[in-house]
């Protein structure tokens, strides 16, 4: 059973920086992609950035680009969005999630109705 677990929110003044990690098992990140999402209150759920390190494939939204990164251990089963220069519009309840198992040379996919597996989320508050 693919589990995944979101953890590291927490509230942070403007400027500041968060890492969030996701815990997998179930999976081989070798064979999956990992999606960051966030979904702030009222608003629809939008993706933040992917991964699938095996094939040398990430993306970041252009909402985040230059301040979010996404990375992954994969032999620690764990993927990362380090989050930089945060700012009050990044407030939300942060998602990781899996899709696979994949074909060689897949890439990272960037919509989230491709993701069959979430985990919980993790709040992100950034105060002005």
């Amino acid at each position: 059973e693919v589990q995944l677990q979101a953890s590291g929110g927490g509230l942070v003044q403007a400027g500041g920086s968060l890492r969030l990690s996701c815990a997998t098992s179930g999976l081989n990140l070798d064979d999956w992609t990992i999606g960051w999402f966030r979904q702030a209150p009222g608003k629809e759920r939008e993706g933040v950035g992917c991964i699938r390190s095996s094939v040398g494939s990430t993306y970041i939204a252009d909402s985040v680009k230059g301040r979010f990164t996404v990375s992954s251990e994969n032999a620690k089963n764990m993927v990362y969005l380090q989050m930089n220069s945060l700012k009050p519009e990044d407030t939300a309840v942060y998602y990781c999630a899996a899709r696979g198992p994949l074909r060689p040379r897949v890439q990272c996919a960037r919509d989230q109705s491709e993701y069959r597996s979430w985990g919980q989320g993790t709040q992100v508050t950034v105060s002005s």
